[in-house]
């Protein structure tokens, strides 16, 4: 039995046209159209359509392609691992009341507030990247920078509390001592 490359073709009795997009010891993992994602055994029964020779491509995982599109995606863009809200805040809602007891109080969803706070984290953190990796700002402009960002962080530990994982803390500046 000859061993198919990955993008090669195939039509399969049971499930169609597809195309085969990673293969182990014992599967081809196949990108059906009409089924979407399948693994059959590598000596099922289909047709050939189109065969690229196994040996001749070089064969990375989808697995691994996505790994490292993400691992891309985290470092320069302002996209980043999900931030879980603490488990006595899911569900809940923010209510802010007015002084005015005429005016009517305003609720939030509290995972909406959480969103828009990790979105604003996550921002600050885009731009202390892009702040660090300028070449049109001189080393003591980044530091200036720097510490302008290290204030804004402090400013936000207030809702540390509606994170569930300390890692996903803001952190202004340590006290020293």
């Amino acid at each position: 039995m000859k061993l198919l490359g990955i993008g090669s073709r195939i039509n399969h009795p049971e499930f169609g046209i597809g195309v085969i997009t990673n293969l182990t010891d014992r599967h081809y993992w196949v990108t059906f159209i009409e089924k979407g994602l399948e693994t059959i055994d590598l000596d099922a029964d289909f047709e050939i359509i189109e065969a690229l020779d196994y040996d001749d491509i070089d064969a990375v995982s989808l697995y691994e392609v996505e790994k490292s599109l993400k691992q891309i995606l985290q470092k320069w863009s302002d996209i980043s691992p999900v931030s879980p809200i603490a488990e006595k805040f899911k569900g809940g809602k923010l209510i802010l009341e007015p002084k005015d007891t005429n005016l009517k109080s305003k609720e939030i969803p509290i995972d909406t507030f959480f969103h828009k706070i990790v979105m604003v984290r996550d921002r600050i953190r885009v731009m202390e990247q892009k702040i660090n990796a300028s070449k049109n700002l001189d080393d003591q402009e980044k530091v200036d920078l720097q510490q302008y960002i290290t204030r804004i962080y402090g400013s936000l530990t207030t809702f540390n509390v509606l994170f569930q994982n300390k890692h996903d803390y803001f952190v202004g500046e340590r006290s020293k001592g």
